[in-house]
């Protein structure tokens, strides 16, 4: 069911599975409980035998590790913690040799207090990179220039005696604002680009891209809505200011450019906030910006619902100038879905499976969370073994990120469970022995098996990778759209509420079932489920 010349017309990155590897949690082969490069080289047989088509590595950079690699002190060299440069090149082409594309992170809005860069820009008002931070004098009673709260507690700006200034920062203290509107700060992120293109990597995620411009102005935030939900500082005010500036998008294009002329490269933003899907287009609109972007719809969903599907993809129809999307059910940032998604009583295994075949069946690029082809639940990681900062800040009204971010279980029933022969930095989950890679292997009817048959059956179908998509029915409980390309045509019926629901099509005959998970015959779906009707 694939056309080739539509194959040879579609960009590698379009419609693709991605894989995002952790690479602290993802495999440790130097004892010292965090995960490296060599172990990630060493595991690629895995994730090649998923079927995806690359791998996205969370950061490998030097860093303080204030917030575990996302506060970079050296853009061009991995922290010693991972390896070295030599181990990062030996796992692109380990990753090349298995057919993957290797997709990195790129952090553009800020770096850590520990560059070189703010050791200079912090040293007076006159060196060549003074301005190269976002730095305001203070109100006349000293007071910070602005009300902006940061997102991580506490407002916006931290005093610099140095300087006689306050510096912003949107997130830690030690993650200083970068002033991305000046041309020589552009000019040394793209630099940073292009020396990793020139080493093989295939594209990039940008890190919280709408963050990377704020309003020069320094204008206050508006108040938030007095019903609005509030856990941290931040909530208190709208963040109309302190980020999405309409420059970000000028800049993006000088990223395309960069990309552009290595060929064949691919450009991924993420971006939240309440205008997340308006900035997610303009980021994407056109040939000039980037190839896509993924917001946050089914990252913080409580439950997932035929509305919430429905409502997410409706907004990028398939149309010429409504841009691609793509979609991610679980990362490192948010609680696994499982655990959100699996109510009390309810069958964990089923939603799994279930999710992961609508996963497959949606229009857009995917991602997939190291873990998630084993069914990793959410680990209560108890207060004092807490590494996130946004937690330990928070708590107990921030759910911790360290939950999904567990080390992967690979081996049952051996100490370290095959990650690590050491304490490992953050606890597995209690069922997680259970989980592991290897007993997974040995059942045939476990998620991982499912995880590649579902990866073949999307990659199979060009209806799935390219195709469009309608939304037929979205109950309370019935989701059901229709996939097409050319003559090509499928439908993907799924139940994702308990009990019994059977939908079938007037043109019964004309269909056949090609794929299903979850229990039930023909067109009746018992409990959490789905199946594909292929057309003739």
């Amino acid at each position: 069911m694939s056309d080739p010349t539509q194959r040879a017309a579609r960009p590698w990155w379009k419609g693709a599975t991605i894989y995002q590897i952790y690479p602290r949690s993802f495999a440790d082969t130097n004892g010292d409980g965090v995960g490296d490069l060599p172990g990630i080289t060493a595991r690629l047989d895995h994730v090649a035998s998923l079927g995806v088509d690359a791998i996205w590595l969370s950061p490998v950079f030097v860093s303080p590790m204030a917030d575990y690699g996302y506060d970079i002190a050296d853009y061009t060299a991995i922290d010693p913690l991972f390896g070295t440069l030599a181990d990062f090149d030996a796992l692109v082409e380990r990753a090349h040799a298995f057919g993957l594309k290797v997709v990195v992170d790129q952090v553009y809005c800020h770096t850590s207090d520990a560059h070189a860069w703010f050791a200079e820009s912090r040293a007076d008002h006159t060196n060549p990179r003074a301005d190269w931070y976002v730095w305001a004098d203070p109100l006349p009673d000293g007071r910070p220039p602005n009300n902006w709260m940061s997102v991580f507690g506490g407002p916006a700006w931290t005093w610099d005696a140095r300087r006689g200034q306050y510096y912003m920062h949107n997130f830690l203290a030690s993650q200083p604002q970068l002033n991305v509107h000046l041309p020589a700060v552009q000019d040394a992120l793209l630099e940073v680009a292009d020396f990793w293109l020139k080493r093989g990597v295939d594209g990039f995620r940008l890190d919280a891209i709408n963050f990377a411009m704020h309003d020069p102005a320094l204008t206050d935030n508006p108040l938030a809505p007095a019903d609005a939900p509030r856990t941290r500082p931040v909530d208190y005010q709208e963040a109309r200011h302190n980020r999405s500036w309409p420059g970000i998008p000028a800049f993006l294009e000088r990223v395309r450019a960069t990309t552009d002329a290595h060929g064949g490269r691919f450009t991924v933003a993420e971006v939240g906030g309440p205008d997340s899907h308006r900035e997610m287009k303009l980021f994407t609109a056109g040939d000039r910006r980037l190839d896509t972007a993924y917001g946050f719809d089914f990252l913080y969903a409580a439950r997932l619902t035929p509305a919430l599907v429905r409502d997410a993809l409706g907004r990028w129809p398939d149309q010429a100038d409504a841009g691609w999307p793509a979609w991610a059910f679980e990362n490192h940032d948010v609680p696994r879905a499982i655990s959100r998604w699996a109510g009390p009583g309810e069958d964990a295994s089923a939603m799994a499976r279930a999710k992961l075949l609508l996963l497959m069946c949606l229009r857009g690029n995917l991602f997939l969370y190291q873990g998630e082809e084993l069914g990793l639940t959410q680990v209560d990681v108890p207060f004092e073994q807490l590494r996130d900062p946004e937690a330990i800040a928070n708590w107990p009204l921030t759910l911790s990120r360290d939950g999904a971010r567990t080390p992967m279980p690979w081996v049952a029933g051996v100490p370290g469970q095959g990650f690590s022969d050491a304490v490992p930095w953050l606890p597995f989950g209690p069922d997680h022995a259970a989980l592991a890679a290897d007993a997974q292997e040995a059942d045939p009817a476990s998620l991982l098996r499912l995880t590649r048959r579902l990866v073949a059956f999307r990659r199979a179908n060009d209806a799935l990778l390219l195709g469009a998509m309608d939304v037929l029915v979205a109950d309370d409980a019935l989701l059901v759209f229709e996939r097409r390309l050319g003559g090509a045509r499928m439908l993907c019926v799924f139940n994702l509420a308990p009990g019994l629901r059977e939908w079938r099509p007037d043109d019964t005959a004309a269909w056949h079932i090609c794929e299903r998970v979850g229990a039930g015959e023909g067109w009746t779906l018992d409990g959490i489920g789905g199946l594909v009707a292929c057309a003739g």
